[in-house]
């Protein structure tokens, strides 16, 4: 018998979202980088974004890693609130508050879901031989914005012999190691109590990898 042609003309829905153009991935892979490297906020944790945060608040202890994901956001038409508290006693330190609207905080959770496993798969999978030229000019950017995000948001462990970041997330200390090969750094992982060292030697390597995470400075208004 044949079959039903009205079978086989039904659309099959797609069993994973569309992939990300370049542009939109870059940004979204270094906000989830950046939410990867931070602990989750304190309080009731209702939606977890990216497997481990809240979809709608997130904590930075420095103010420039608050700014590169407000940035970020913003580029991806995702508005934020951004609050600033201090705490402590002895130790005075800044506490910076991120919150996503109600409204967006779905759409949010999916542009930081989507961009860090299209971003880790192309780290991961690169290099590819034949790999388009997008391909090759991108991915060493991704390798960057992991790097950058690391050392804006991580626990940096700066030694006279070493670059390092501290991270809890062994994913992302992978992605890191990965992301220095690419840039042709050789990184070392170490476990610790509780997190992860990944490092880079001083001298070369660290100032390749500070080159590549550098950010542009912005440019000049143009005169009225």
């Amino acid at each position: 018998m044949a079959p039903d042609p009205a079978l086989l003309d039904r659309p099959r829905r797609p069993s994973t979202p569309p992939p990300l153009d370049w542009l939109t991935l870059a940004d979204a892979f270094e906000a989830a980088c950046l939410l990867r490297c931070t602990p989750p906020p304190a309080g009731p944790r209702p939606h977890r974004a990216v497997g481990r945060h809240s979809a709608a608040v997130v904590e930075f202890n420095r103010e420039d890693a608050a700014q590169r994901m407000r940035q970020l956001l913003d580029r991806l038409d995702i508005p934020v609130e951004h609050e600033m508290a201090f705490g402590g006693l002895r130790r005075r330190y800044e506490l910076h508050r991120l919150r996503v609207p109600a409204a967006h905080r779905a759409r949010y959770a999916r542009l930081m879901e989507a961009g860090w496993w299209q971003g880790r798969r192309e780290l991961l999978a690169a290099p590819v031989p034949g790999a388009s030229t997008p391909r090759r000019v991108w991915v060493p950017r991704l390798a960057a914005a992991a790097w950058r995000s690391a050392l804006l948001a991580g626990g940096r462990h700066v030694r006279r012999h070493i670059l390092g970041v501290r991270l809890t997330d062994r994913e992302l200390a992978a992605v890191l190691i990965r992301s220095a090969a690419l840039l042709r750094v050789p990184a070392e992982l170490r476990p610790g109590t509780g997190c992860f060292l990944v490092s880079v030697a001083d001298g070369p390597d660290r100032r390749r990898i500070l080159q590549h995470t550098a950010l542009a400075p912005a440019p000049a208004a143009e005169p009225a």
